[in-house]
C-alpha cells in the first residue's frame, strides 16, 4: 500500500536535507521525501493526507529504560507524587483497600524520594510500611531503583525481621540495636527480589504491554531495555514472553535488550545457549549489549566516587557492586563472545572501573567484541574522563531528564568543583563523543519531549533553576533530538534503516502539535505527541 503525506513541516534529521514538506510511504518504508511539488507530481493517483502544516519528526528511540519495571509501576503502586511519608502511607492504604490482593501476593511500589518529602527528609522504614499493612508483604523501591524497603510481613517471609547478614556490594540498614530497618541498598536488594515469587509468564507479558502502550503515546518506536533482572529474575522467561507476544501480533515496537547478567553462572548459561549481541528473534526483538552495574545512584549516595560525598560522614564514597577483578572477568568473557558492552556507571570512580575493564578486554581479545561500547549514565565526570571516552570511542548513554531532580542535590553531594564538570553533554558533542538519550524509566518519565526540553534548557519540569543549571552546556534542539533518533539508531546498528526520515528507511515517524525548532525552548515542555507511526502504520492517535 502506498500513501502520501504532504503539506507538512518535516524535520528529517538528515543533515544534507533537514527539511521537507512531503513523503511517500510504501510497504513500511519511506519511498521518497521532498517538497510538495516533487512528491505530489511524481506519485500519481494514490491515497494522500494533507497534514495542514503539522510538524513531523522521526519516531523516537529510548536507549535506556526498564520495560518490565515500568509495567510494574503502571500495574501496582506509583509513589512518584507522594510528597510526604504520611501521604505515601495514606496513598498505599487506599491502594490496598481498593484492589483485590490475593492472599500471599507481594505488593510492590516505586517512585518514593526522601528529598521530596515535606515532613521528614529520610528514607522510609519497615515501621512506616507496617502502618500500611502488617499482613500483606510490601516492597517499595526508591525512584532510582537502588534501594528497596520492606515491611515486617515481608521481612518475616525472608527470615530477616530480627537479624540480617551483611551482603557484599550491598548495605542493610539497622537501628542502634542491630535490628534491620527493612532498608536494602544495592546488592542487598537481592535478598528481597529473591524472596518475591517470580512473575508468571502471562504476568510478564502483561507488564510488557502496559509499558508498550505508554511508549507509543510518547512517540517511542524502539526501546533499549534492561529486562532480565528487574522483575522476574529469569532471562529465559523474559525472552519467551517477547517471543509469544510477537507471534500473537501484539508487539508493535522494537526492543533492543540490554542483557543484564551480573553473575558468572548466569552469563555462562546465556552464552552456552548461543545468545549474544545481535541474536534476533525478529526485527521486533534483538539482543543488544552485555550489561552490568558497577555502582548505585547519586540520590541514594551509592554512586561510586573517587572522593567521599560532601554531605555524608566524610567516609562514604558509595558502593561498588562488583570488584575490579570480577568486572574485568565479566567484560572479558563478554568480549570473547563478541558482545557489545554497555555498563551502568554514575560516579567518577565507577567510570574509572568501567573504562579500565573495557580497555583490558580489548587488549586481551584483539579482533573480538562487537564494537560501539558505551557507559550508561556518565553523570559525575572529570575532564580526564571525557578525554578517555573520546580516546576509547565510547558511547555515552545519557539521561538529560535526570537534571529534573539532580540539579537540586548535585552541589551538596559532590561539591562545586566536581559538579562543574559533570553532566557535560555539550562537552561530549564538542569533543565528538557519541551520545544517545534515555530516561532510565521508571526512574524518570519516558516522555521524550520533556527529556529534549531538559537537554536544551538545563531546567527541570518546574522550569527551575532560572536560566538553567550550567547553561553553557545547553544543547541545540537538533542535538537534543538526535539523542533520540540518529544517535540512538547508531547505538544499535540501525543507522542504515531507521532513525531519520529518508527514502529506504523504516517509516517510523511522529506528529507533534508544535514546531519545537521554532518555539520558545520552555514551550517544548508543553508540546504533545499527536500520532505515532511504526512502519507506516498509525499505532497511537491522541484524537
Amino acid at each position: 500500500m502506498k500513501k502520501v503525506y504532504y503539506n507538512a513541516n518535516v524535520i528529517t534529521m538528515e543533515k544534507d536535507a533537514m527539511h521537507a514538506q512531503a513523503f511517500v510511504v510504501e510497504d513500511g518504508r519511506f519511498k521518497a521525501v521532498g517538497s510538495n511539488e516533487e512528491i505530489l507530481g511524481s506519485v500519481g493517483a494514490v491515497e494522500a493526507e494533507d497534514m495542514k502544516g503539522k510538524t513531523i519528526l522521526p519516531a523516537f528511540f529510548e536507549t535506556h529504560m526498564h520495560n518490565l519495571s515500568e509495567g510494574l509501576i503502571l500495574r501496582d503502586m506509583n509513589h512518584n507524587e507522594c510528597t510526604s511519608i504520611a501521604g505515601l502511607i495514606e496513598y498505599s492504604r487506599n491502594f490496598l483497600a481498593t484492589h483485590d490482593i490475593p492472599e500471599g501476593r507481594w505488593v510492590r511500589g516505586r517512585g518514593w524520594n526522601q528529598d521530596n518529602f515535606s515532613d521528614e527528609k529520610r528514607f522510609i522504614t519497615r515501621d512506616d510500611l507496617d502502618k500500611i499493612s502488617t499482613t500483606v508483604p510490601l516492597a517499595f523501591t526508591r525512584t532510582c531503583g537502588h534501594v528497596i524497603v520492606c515491611n515486617t510481613a515481608a521481612l518475616n517471609i525472608m527470615g530477616m525481621s530480627e537479624h540480617a547478614d551483611d551482603v557484599e556490594g550491598g548495605v542493610i540498614d539497622r537501628d542502634e540495636t542491630g535490628r534491620p530497618l527493612g532498608i536494602f541498598r544495592e546488592n542487598a536488594r537481592a535478598c528481597v527480589l529473591n524472596a518475591i515469587p517470580e512473575e508468571t509468564l502471562e504476568g510478564v507479558k502483561e507488564l510488557i504491554l502496559l509499558s508498550q502502550e505508554k511508549a507509543l503515546k510518547c512517540g517511542i518506536v524502539e526501546i533499549h531495555s534492561d529486562d532480565f533482572k528487574d522483575v522476574p529474575g529469569n532471562y529465559k522467561k523474559v525472552m519467551q514472553a517477547y517471543d509469544e507476544l510477537i507471534k500473537e501480533g501484539k508487539m508493535k515496537i522494537r526492543v533492543y535488550e540490554q542483557c543484564n547478567l551480573p553473575v558468572r553462572e548466569w552469563q555462562a548459561d546465556f552464552f552456552a545457549n548461543g545468545y549474544g549481541t545481535g541474536w534476533q528473534n525478529t526485527e521486533k526483538y534483538t539482543l543488544g549489549p552485555y550489561k552490568v552495574l558497577i555502582d548505585g545512584a547519586l540520590g541514594a549516595r551509592t554512586a561510586l566516587m573517587r572522593d567521599p560525598y560532601k554531605d555524608g560522614d566524610g567516609k562514604n564514597c558509595g558502593v561498588a557492586m562488583l570488584t575490579q577483578d570480577e568486572l574485568d572477568f565479566l567484560v572479558d568473557n563478554a568480549y570473547k563472545h563478541n558482545c557489545q558492552i554497555a555498563i551502568h556507571a554514575i560516579g567518577d570512580k565507577g567510570m574509572d572501573m568501567v573504562m579500565e575493564a573495557i580497555e583490558k578486554a580489548r587488549k586481551n581479545n584483539p579482533g573480538c567484541g562487537k564494537g560501539r561500547d558505551g557507559i550508561i549514565h556518565c553523570q559525575i565526570m572529570n575532564p580526564d574522563q571525557y578525554e578517555k571516552m573520546k580516546e576509547m570511542d565510547l558511547i555515552g548513554y545519557i539521561q538529560p531528564i535526570f537534571l529534573n531532580y539532580d540539579y537540586k542535590i548535585l552541589v551538596d553531594r559532590v561539591g562545586e568543583e566536581k559538579a562543574a564538570t559533570s553532566y557535560g553533554w555539550k562537552t561530549m558533542f564538542d569533543m565528538g563523543i557519541r551520545a544517545c538519550g534515555g530516561s532510565d524509566c521508571p526512574v524518570e518519565d519516558m516522555n521524550i519531549l520533556q527529556n529534549i526540553h531538559c537537554a536544551v534548557t538545563r531546567k527541570g519540569n518546574d522550569l527551575n533553576p532560572p536560566g538553567g543549571w550550567q547553561p553553557e552546556q545547553d544543547l541545540t534542539v537538533e542535538q537534543a533530538v538526535s539523542l533520540f533518533t540518529t544517535q540512538a539508531a547508531y547505538a544499535a546498528w540501525r543507522e542504515d534503516w531507521a532513525g531519520s526520515i529518508k527514502a529506504g528507511k523504516s517509516a517510523d515517524f511522529v506528529v507533534i502539535d508544535k514546531d519545537i525548532f521554532a518555539i520558545e525552548p520552555d514551550d517544548i515542555l508543553k508540546t504533545n505527541v499527536e500520532r505515532t507511526y511504526v512502519k507506516g502504520t498509525c499505532e497511537y492517535c491522541a484524537e
